[in-house]
């Protein structure tokens, strides 16, 4: 049965994602789950056998797209269907609301570029870029970066864009 992951199984479902192989060191998987079950736009699909919790995927759009995280299955339950369920769980939440979805793989795992595919996915023309916003294991934010002279057209006193001389009249 694919339902939202219930609060009570979150420390069960970072567990699963670890035993996947899912989590970075530079990641806190708690933390990205506490933001996908709080957000108006996300969710977390869980699988379950029995009261066993065997799978789950991330779900979230930005109004334009959808994208899949967190696709993990328990070891002894791959190749039963429950990631392809957990797929087509999250196209129908997705589909009510954005009109495609998108996922990344990283460029070391081959079987999950060759599951995605086998679901009819495709490789994009396209480059993910990242930076982070963060310091490690900390919430401190980067600051913006002060505006250098070369940046673009010189500001007026209150700030605004200078605009382009204009000639003047009359030989002055």
């Amino acid at each position: 049965m694919i339902t939202t992951l219930p609060r009570e199984r979150c420390a069960e479902a970072v567990a699963l994602w670890h035993a996947a192989g899912l989590t970075r060191p530079w990641n806190d998987p708690d933390a990205d789950l506490g933001r996908a079950l709080d957000g108006p736009s996300s969710t977390v699909l869980a699988a379950t056998a029995g009261e066993r919790l065997v799978g789950t995927v991330m779900v979230g759009h930005d109004g334009h797209r959808g994208w899949l995280y967190y696709l993990a299955v328990a070891e002894e339950h791959r190749r039963r269907g429950v990631g392809r369920a957990l797929v087509a769980a999250a196209e129908r939440w997705l589909g009510a609301r954005v009109p495609k979805v998108q996922l990344m793989v990283r460029d070391d795992n081959a079987a999950a570029v060759a599951f995605y595919e086998r679901l009819g996915y495709a490789r994009q023309d396209t480059t993910v870029l990242g930076r982070r916003l963060d310091t490690e294991g900390g919430v401190e934010r980067v600051a913006p970066r002060t505006p250098d002279v070369s940046d673009g057209p010189p500001l007026t006193s209150t700030g605004a864009p200078r605009g382009p001389r204009r000639p003047r009249r009359g030989g002055r």
